[in-house]
């Protein structure tokens, strides 16, 4: 079966419904979509009272991906603000624990920076960090194309396997050792991910500095023939995979929700179990 999603739920006024309140963009988003990637958690550890809330606020079978946050993933800049590494994984884990009971977690995302290559003190890292978090499906997601050079991807593709872990496929700008070609094997036999950033190349290359470089890098509107040859990705996976996790990521300039739709559409996917708040926003209009 194949899933589709966005990142977060905040910034995608195509699903919310005609004067809803800030408080119900999730609620809105769970009527249309039955995954969603929870990014605050990269640059935050949650509290446990937010993760209660938008457990309840979604319908029974709606799946969270989680994003590691960035203090264990090697993104920190700055002072951490936890007293030490095993108190910032214990404070992640308690926080995210509730949605694994409550039957929603779909894994946690580990994404490891550009600058984390292929090498052994990196493998040793990756073997600590998914050995603290072994109560949770994991997925892993690379930035560095080394992982995938000809003479690796098959040692990269079988670590993956050897430690139960999840193969985040991704669709992104083709720019140089900093992006990871789109390889569409899956490691799990119940799980994988594809995370679809766009192929904005000027922007993944000069992403400017500071908070608006997420407007840059993630600025892009996927074509029907793109949309058409991700659909063949997802689909050959789905033949080895008992659930494919699809999350649209390319919201700078707000296609995400419109790109999710239109693949939906194209390969006749109906989610069942969304929340009643439906309004049919998009019709005739993608």
């Amino acid at each position: 079966m194949i899933y589709v999603g966005l990142t977060g739920w905040g910034d995608h006024p195509d699903v919310y419904s005609p004067g809803s309140k800030k408080t119900e963009k999730l609620i809105d988003y769970s009527a249309h979509f039955p995954i969603v990637e929870l990014d605050s958690s990269f640059y935050a550890v949650q509290p446990e009272r937010n993760i209660r809330k938008w457990i309840n606020e979604t319908p029974e079978g709606f799946q969270f991906v989680v994003k590691a946050y960035q203090g264990m993933t090697g993104h920190q800049r700055g002072e951490n603000p936890f007293e030490s590494r095993d108190k910032m994984f214990e404070a992640f884990i308690l926080s995210i624990r509730p949605l694994k009971e409550a039957g929603k977690l779909a894994m946690v995302l580990l994404q490891f920076p550009p600058w984390f290559d292929c090498q052994k003190d990196n493998v040793e890292q990756i073997r600590e960090i998914t050995g603290r978090l072994k109560e949770f499906d994991l997925a892993v997601e690379f930035r560095h194309q080394s992982w995938y050079a000809p003479e690796l991807r098959d040692k990269t593709l079988e670590f993956f396997r050897e430690n139960n872990l999840i193969h985040s496929v991704c669709d992104e700008p083709q720019a140089g050792e900093g992006s990871i070609p789109l390889v569409p094997v899956s490691t799990r036999e119940d799980k994988v991910l594809i995370r679809l950033h766009g192929r904005n190349v000027h922007g993944w290359l000069n992403p400017g500095h500071g908070q608006k470089w997420r407007e840059v890098r993630y600025l892009y509107d996927y074509n029907e023939k793109e949309l058409a040859e991700i659909s063949e990705a997802a689909k050959l996976l789905e033949k080895s995979t008992d659930r494919v996790y699809i999350v649209f990521n390319n919201n700078s300039g707000g296609h995400a929700a419109g790109d999710a739709k239109q693949f939906q559409e194209m390969n006749g996917l109906e989610f069942n179990g969304l929340s009643p708040k439906q309004l049919d926003l998009f019709d005739g209009g993608f």
